[in-house]
């Protein structure tokens, strides 16, 4: 299972948001760049970075951080956040990303993201399956649609895509724990080698063995590592240990 610690960037600074909430903002490093060089010091190889002010304008906004990352570090970065465009996919890629997410833009403009499906195929583009009480949220979480999650991703799935991100927002940055039962509930109702990555709320070390025995392909963690929750030590064991 891929460990993908997460980066969101307002302002170009490292900051966490709970529930997705602007308002609860806290600047953990103004320095991403440093962040990155200290996941890879650690033997990790995958970076999740989100343009927080680009979720919010609806544009790509800090591709020069993604750019200073990709070039100055090893890390497969996967990058999101208010890519709306075929111009903004094409600044991400060119930026250093090795995958986009895209979320919002999976719900409001179905034919743009199958084209970049098409495009780039499914190794290169992840749908971003945000959720609450397993309804699809979009607009950085400000909006709720009338989207049942599991179709949702059902029907991606039916046009190609392999990798999906899901967040279930009522865990995010609660550090209470993820929503294993949605992704186990996902796994058996949607078709076999779906690489689903889990997102928001882990909290302890444990619950990552647990998440790769359900069979998630890989789980994002945040706040846990800002606030000292899990190690960096503990995750470069992980890796040592498992390959």
């Amino acid at each position: 299972m891929r460990l993908i610690p997460a980066i969101d960037i307002i302002d170009g600074k490292c900051v966490r948001l709970s529930k997705g909430d602007y308002n609860t903002k806290k600047v953990y490093n103004e320095n991403p760049l440093e962040v990155a060089k200290e996941f890879e010091a650690h033997g990790i190889q995958y970076l999740h970075l989100v343009d927080l002010d680009g979720a919010k304008s609806r544009h790509i906004v800090n591709h020069k951080v993604l750019e200073t990352i990709a070039s100055k570090t090893s890390l497969q970065i996967d990058f999101g956040g208010g890519l709306k465009s075929d111009e903004d996919l094409h600044i991400a890629f060119e930026s250093g990303a090795q995958q986009i997410t895209g979320g919002s833009i999976a719900v409001k403009d179905r034919e743009t993201f199958l084209g970049w499906l098409s495009l780039y195929g499914s190794e290169k583009i992840i749908l971003g399956a945000d959720a609450n009480n397993e309804k699809v949220a979009v607009s950085g979480w400000q909006e709720e649609s009338d989207l049942d999650l599991i179709p949702f991703v059902q029907e991606y799935q039916s046009e190609g895509v392999q990798y999906v991100i899901c967040t279930d927002i009522s865990k995010d940055g609660m550090l209470q724990g993820p929503a294993f039962d949605l992704y186990q509930k996902m796994l058996s109702e949607t078709k076999k080698g779906l690489n689903l990555i889990a997102s928001g709320g882990i909290s302890t070390f444990d619950e990552l063995p647990k998440l790769a025995e359900i069979g998630c392909k890989g789980t994002i963690i945040g706040k846990a590592i800002y606030e000292g929750k899990i190690s960096l030590k503990q995750l470069e064991h992980y890796i040592l240990e498992n390959g």
